[in-house]
């Protein structure tokens, strides 16, 4: 039975969640002295009462129940000041019951339910949120809200090796940031979107451009944002062959950047300045081995599965670029048998070792293997991975003693860009040796992405962060 004073609190939710004041609700069949009572409390409904204002709201009777989850803003604020999985859960519950709810707050749990999802590695639950987001943020009308979903999926979609969407997505945001004169907060995060996309396209330059607008946007700040401004030149820096530069860039976020402003994005910082000390000529493996340790110490204390695989790849890498090669396939096979949590690049990285190590053993399907990944790369759109892949596959053949390929007739020789992943190959291993540091992109997988043409993506290669 809906009693008070439960069900007048529910039904003045209801009412103003559709904009609609009481003489509106109240039509012609209420008087609006009655419709205050109950909301108020001071009447109890009557079953035609009810009848007559679910019928109004478009609704059922059931409706006027209180979720059992609890309210959709009770779920809001535990969810919020705790960010525990349970409260994750309960929250999701709670948005699925509460579906008459303000577009705002409908908005603001969809945005923490994509959190929770990109801090497990579940980037296609993590899409799924945000293009409900984004189109609620439209709904909405405010800019800030519009640029800020835009943003957030233009990184998820990223992430997953959908490149054109996603370019698409950081575009709309960066227009939308400039045209309403939006704060540094959101017109620096729509770059650090844009370069990241921009760069995976293989649009370098246009990257590098927007790249020093932002290090200059973020200039004398040292918290988060400016941590992932940093981390973004420097993998710009990577992919046009400036080492130097990327060093010092990277090395200026991990000087001063602090741990106790977001543990994750500091050991995010390691493990990718870890991939840069192999990345760079001469390899540094020393270094990178010292970067796995530090990131390893504090996973202690903010471990995530998505994290622990990328330290785990990084490692099989380094076992790579030290000989080790026994040790690098015995740590692919640990990535194998765990849930992929990583990027689409990340998954692509783990791919392209795997071949690797086949070509070092003499079988011929790691070649075959590498040129197919660099071929669904290109085909994809990630102009840049594609081009990795080429390289690697050189440098795997003049390791191994063959010739180097000639790339595919319908795929030219590979241009320095920016890394895009994408699987062609199902089983997903270890990272690639030559993994360009990915730029700042909080995500990690679970299952890869379908391809545009339907078919099932196989991991890729490493990736700038982003």
């Amino acid at each position: 039975m809906l009693r008070q004073p439960a069900f007048g609190q529910r039904l003045r939710k209801l009412r103003l969640a559709r904009n609609l004041s009481q003489t509106a609700l109240a039509g012609q069949g209420m008087s609006t002295g009655y419709l205050s009572r109950l909301e108020s409390g001071a009447r109890q409904p009557t079953d035609r009462a009810v009848d007559y204002l679910a019928g109004r709201l478009g609704l059922t009777p059931a409706d006027f129940a209180e979720p059992a989850t609890g309210s959709l803003a009770h779920a809001l604020t535990l969810a919020a000041s705790t960010g525990s999985p349970d409260a994750a859960h309960a929250l999701g519950q709670a948005l699925a019951a509460e579906g008459h709810e303000s577009p705002v707050l409908r908005w603001q749990a969809l945005w923490l339910l994509a959190r929770a999802a990109r801090t497990q590695g579940d980037h296609t639950l993590e899409r799924d949120h945000l293009t409900r987001l984004v189109a609620l943020g439209e709904e909405v009308g405010v800019p800030e809200l519009r640029v800020r979903g835009l943003t957030r999926l233009a990184r998820c979609l990223r992430s997953v090796g959908e490149i054109t969407p996603a370019l698409d997505a950081a575009v709309e945001a960066h227009r939308i940031a400039l045209h309403d004169h939006l704060g540094t907060e959101d017109r620096a995060t729509a770059l650090l979107a844009l370069v990241s996309v921009q760069a995976e396209a293989g649009r370098t330059a246009e990257a590098r451009t927007h790249a020093d607008a932002l290090t200059t946007l973020v200039q004398g700040r040292h918290d988060a944002l400016w941590a992932e401004a940093m981390w973004t030149a420097a993998a710009i820096r990577m992919h046009q062959g400036d080492h130097h530069g990327a060093q010092t860039c990277l090395d200026d976020a991990l000087d001063r950047f602090s741990s106790q402003e977001d543990l994750t994005l500091w050991i995010r910082l390691r493990l990718a300045a870890g991939r840069l000390h192999l990345q760079k000529t001469p390899a540094d493996p020393p270094q990178a081995q010292h970067r796995a340790e530090e990131a390893e110490a504090a996973l202690a204390f903010a471990g995530t599965p998505a994290l622990r695989q990328d330290l785990t790849a990084l490692k099989a890498d380094l076992a790579y670029a030290t000989g080790r090669y026994d040790d690098a396939r015995t740590l692919l096979g640990q990535l194998a048998a765990d849930q992929p949590r990583m990027t689409y690049r990340g998954q692509v990285r783990l791919e392209i070792l795997r071949h690797r190590l086949l070509i070092l053993a003499g079988d011929p399907s790691g070649i075959q293997g590498l040129r197919t990944l660099a071929q669904q790369a290109h085909a994809d759109a990630n102009i840049d991975l594609a081009a990795e892949i080429w390289r690697v596959l050189a440098d795997a053949l003049t390791e191994a003693g063959h010739p180097h390929p000639t790339p595919h007739p319908a795929h030219p020789a590979p241009l320095p860009a920016h890394p895009a992943p994408h699987p062609a190959h199902p089983a997903p291993l270890p990272a690639h040796p030559a993994a360009l540091p990915a730029a700042p992109d909080p995500a990690t997988h679970t299952t890869p992405a379908p391809a545009r043409n339907g078919h099932t993506r196989t991991p890729a290669a490493p990736a700038l962060g982003g």
